[in-house]
């Protein structure tokens, strides 16, 4: 969601706060602002807009030079993005500013009850209230991380909160609950961010707090409490990219980059998967043998590309081990009443670790009493850390909102969970799973190949930008790819798209196919699963003897299609449960190029953010 930089050391303060902030505009934002501390005072500016706003502002009128400094990317949620509603947000006499991430959810009653003494609120947020509550409980005495752990002991919701006070100039204090944010150790100096992207430019030495902590920076070092002022314990870690992996390297969008990365990426989460006997070994599943042998039932939650990940997952899941398998969208899974107990694994998919509602849904499963199984991108963030085991997709950096590589390493990821759970619940023989990794160890090789036939594509979604609609329709695996194909074209191309289980459209979509309609069909194998093949055939016929544009997605050498395709797209033959690997590669190019020609922003589409952090 939004993005936070706080720093404290020998630099520009303000140099460094917007190098970072630049570093976090692919989380989505419509605002920008920064603080600094210097000359015994505290200065700040903030513009509605892009962070060029915020820049071309500070050129014009300069801050005075400090060392110590904060900044923020908003994402409108309590008022509209304007000036005014804008972080950092200051107190009264100007010497507390602060910013946030979250949502307060208690404002209204803290708002109320600081007017009724005398304080005068400025803009319409949430966040205001917290400055003015810590310029209280500043003045009352203490110092700054004090008066952040009482006004956090009386906040309701989810928040980030970074804030610094001019009395104590090279202080930065911050505090998190259900919302990320990291420290980075320099050399005498010291950042916070809400992602370790902020700073990977200046150390790659990086500490994670823990739910409910206040953090200290100052030129001594750092202190970590929890709210209740007790000292806390804190894990330092190494990040294992650099500031070049998040860099465009010649692309002309950070999609386009990752879209290129993902033979690497899917590689990398393969990497050190398997022993020296062929059988497969993850180190960061802490969930004993014999407990899983004792799983009766396997239920996934996720939001967005991560669910339909899931979705996919729930094929391999029972068919390699025979356990039932639900896949249940987090925001949706504990207002249900969902049955779980101790026997139930609840695998959460999150490429951010920070995804409210999947956190929310994990806490729920914990609370019945299942085991969770964290599948996740980002070390040492919050949906890993308070699962009982996680598997980390090691795809580096993804920029770009929309996601594509996060969405093939999670599918490796679930993969793996299948195949060990098979492999410790001895439903797949060791030589089935060697044959299934050495199937995954040649994806990448596959990917690079479908990337390498892309030019019909890109030149087929230019021909198509004039369009309204497009349908997606696919069988068994293919389902899930034909939905996460039309999410991508939604978030990407502004457009109206669908997916549909191709059997489903005699039963109702079919009603929407009209001549010239841009309908996309996702074949599978004609090896693997014959009997589906073949009514995916009648379904093509019947799509296109109504007037439709078919635009058929099928492995090479599918004769059967070619009659009844408008647009072939080939990609290499795979076994049917990993088709989706090499699938989903062309509808992401295709989404990608459509947007573009529409002269969208790829990386920042309207209205979304990266990490969604607020239910």
């Amino acid at each position: 969601m939004c993005g936070i930089v706080g720093y404290v050391g020998g630099q520009s303060a303000q140099d460094v706060v917007v190098a970072g902030l630049k570093r976090l505009e692919y989380r989505g934002y419509d605002s920008a602002g920064v603080a600094v501390l210097a000359d015994g005072g505290l200065a700040a500016a903030k513009k509605a807009g892009k962070l060029v706003n915020l820049e071309k502002e500070l050129k014009d009128r300069p801050l005075p030079a400090g060392r110590t400094g904060i900044g923020h990317t908003r994402w409108a949620t309590h008022g509209a993005p304007t000036d005014a509603n804008a972080h950092p947000h200051l107190d009264n006499a100007g010497r507390v500013a602060v910013v946030h991430n979250g949502i307060i959810e208690n404002f209204a009653a803290l708002r109320s009850e600081l007017t009724g003494r005398g304080h005068a609120l400025e803009s319409e947020t949430d966040t205001e209230v917290v400055a003015h509550l810590l310029a209280e409980a500043f003045s009352a005495g203490g110092d700054l991380a004090d008066a952040m752990r009482q006004v956090c002991r009386r906040l309701e919701g989810a928040f980030t909160l970074v804030a610094v006070h001019a009395d104590q100039p090279d202080v930065v204090v911050g505090a998190r609950r259900n919302s990320p944010l990291v420290v980075g150790v320099g050399q005498g100096e010291w950042f916070l961010a809400s992602d370790v992207a902020a700073f990977i430019a200046h150390t790659r030495s990086a500490i994670e707090l823990g739910q409910d902590q206040v953090v200290e920076l100052s030129r001594e070092g750092v202190t970590v409490t929890g709210f209740d002022g007790r000292p806390a314990d804190v894990r330092e870690y190494h990040v294992d990219w650099d500031a070049s992996a998040a860099e465009k390297g010649g692309y002309a969008s950070f999609m386009l980059k990752e879209i290129a990365d993902q033979p690497q990426a899917v590689a990398d989460t393969l990497l050190g998967r398997v022993d020296g006997e062929g059988l497969l070994h993850l180190d960061e599943v802490r969930i004993p043998a014999a407990e899983l042998r004792e799983v009766d039932k396997v239920v996934i939650v996720a939001c967005g590309t991560a669910f339909h990940a899931g979705m996919i997952a729930k094929y391999a899941i029972e068919h390699w081990t025979r356990l039932p398998c639900e896949t249940e969208l987090a925001s949706e899974f504990r207002y249900r009443d969902p049955i779980l107990d101790q026997r139930t694994l609840v695998v959460a998919i999150s490429q951010s670790g920070e995804t409210m509602d999947t956190l929310m849904a994990l806490r729920h499963a914990r609370e019945q009493g299942a085991k969770v199984l964290a599948i996740c991108n980002t070390n040492g963030s919050t949906i890993p850390r308070e699962s009982d085991a996680v598997l980390y997709t090691h795809a580096g950096p993804e920029v770009a909102v929309a996601s594509t590589k996060a969405f093939l390493t999670q599918l490796v990821a679930c993969y793996l969970v299948a195949l060990y759970l098979g492999q410790v619940r001895g439903t797949k023989w060791g030589d089935e799973i060697r044959t299934v990794v050495r199937q995954l160890a040649d994806v990448p090789r596959e990917v690079d190949r479908v990337l390498e036939m892309m030019e019909p594509v890109r030149a087929l979604a230019r021909s198509l930008a004039h369009h309204g609609t497009v349908l997606f329709v696919g069988r068994h695996v293919g389902y899930p790819v034909a939905l996460e194909g039309a999410l991508k074209l939604k978030e990407l191309a502004y457009m109206h798209a669908e997916g549909f289980a191709a059997g489903e459209l005699k039963h109702g979509p079919i009603a929407l196919i009209e001549e010239g309609l841009p309908v996309v069909v996702i074949v599978p194998s004609p090896r693997g699963r014959s009997v589906l093949h073949d009514k995916i055939v009648s379904n093509i016929q019947e799509i296109r003897a109504r007037g439709a544009h078919t635009i058929v997605v099928a492995e090479e050498g599918d004769e059967a299609v070619v009659p009844y395709a408008d647009h072939l797209i080939t990609v290499p033959a795979t076994p049917t449960l990993l088709q989706p690997l090499v699938a989903t590669v062309p509808l992401q190019v295709f989404a990608c190029e459509l947007a573009t020609a529409r002269g969208n922003e790829v990386d920042q589409p309207r209205n979304l953010a990266k990490s969604v952090t607020v239910e």
